[in-house]
């Protein structure tokens, strides 16, 4: 249905050629544009209705009940149901550490974020299919588990700026007083009035990336030739998958954001472990987050956690490109 608007929108009231290059990357970047921020709308807006439901207070108190191994898998499941950008998960990171959750569990909560989230999940199911997409889910929630694990078990808590500490002994004074934060109570109403608000704001933010990836890969569909891109980014390449992340880590988008121009690369011919490799890295090792994260975490750390990311990153991206 959409897409017969959109074609008669340009190829008939605009007059576009179909078959012309200008036609192709005009209907794709129009009929794109409009599926994705319908979807994101809905999507958004459910997600985060659900969501109030389930406070980050609520969420710390469970990860901090949890074992070393089994804090972590639980971290990176919440991080999936979490719809943040990495900068926006990065307040909620710093949260959980303050409140004594361990950093190894913190970590894959953080990672599996901002790289795997519902949005994402549904975009990418509806754009290349359901085995992409479990593919992708199953990665990344590897990478958030064992880099978390990973991190934790090297004892790197000195490697918390000492502000954070303080934090964490003014919430333990205050639980030793008997005081507690009282949640705030909201009716199905106030939850769907702040579920719009919460849309609105985020599709501000989001929305500019959204188009600015479809509009770029319009452009890739409709102008770049196929040999090009396999050239430099195709099979034949075997630093492919690193250059992808090294091109990926100065971007700074969503997952939901991302996903146009990904779906375009694989449509092109470029190997879907490459693309799927730069999209992990534009959204978990975006160098806006680790501005953010420096302020909480000394250099040691932060560069531990960003050689481990890329590491793993690239790793998966090799081993979708050898079995698909």
């Amino acid at each position: 249905m959409l897409q017969e608007l959109v074609n008669y929108l340009t190829f008939v009231l605009m007059g576009l050629n179909p078959a012309s290059a200008l036609g192709s990357a005009i209907n794709f970047f129009i009929y794109d544009t409009i599926k994705i921020l319908i979807l994101l709308t809905v999507i958004i807006f459910l997600i985060s209705y659900f969501r109030s439901y389930i406070s980050p207070t609520k969420v710390r108190k469970v990860l901090a009940k949890r074992n070393e191994y089994l804090g972590n898998i639980v971290a990176a499941l919440i991080g999936i149901v979490t719809p943040f950008c990495s900068c926006s998960a990065v307040p909620l990171f710093i949260g959980f550490v303050e409140s004594g959750v361990p950093l190894g569990v913190t970590f894959s909560f953080l990672i599996a974020s901002p790289m795997v989230n519902e949005i994402a999940i549904i975009l990418l199911w509806g754009m290349l299919g359901w085995q992409i997409t479990a593919l992708y889910i199953i990665s990344g929630l590897i990478i958030a588990i064992v880099a978390g694990i990973i991190i934790g078990r090297l004892k790197l808590e000195g490697e918390v700026e000492s502000y954070v500490y303080d934090m964490i002994n003014k919430i333990k004074e205050a639980e030793k007083a008997g005081i507690t934060i009282e949640e705030e109570k909201q009716t199905p109403k106030e939850r769907a009035i702040s579920s719009k608000d919460y849309t609105v704001d985020l599709l501000k933010k989001v929305g500019p990336y959204v188009v600015i990836a479809i509009g770029i890969g319009a452009i890739i569909h409709g102008y770049a030739p196929a040999d090009f891109l396999l050239k430099y980014a195709g099979p034949n390449n075997p630093l492919a998958v690193p250059i992808a992340v090294l091109i990926g880590v100065p971007l700074y988008s969503n997952a939901a954001g991302i996903i146009p121009l990904v779906a375009v690369f694989i449509e092109k011919g470029i190997p879907i472990g490459t693309a799927l490799a730069f999209m992990m890295a534009v959204t978990a090792l975006s160098f806006p987050e680790m501005i953010i994260l420096r302020k909480v975490l000394k250099p040691k750390l932060l560069g531990i956690f960003i050689g481990i990311l890329a590491v793993s990153i690239v790793t998966i991206g090799y081993l979708f490109n050898a079995i698909i």
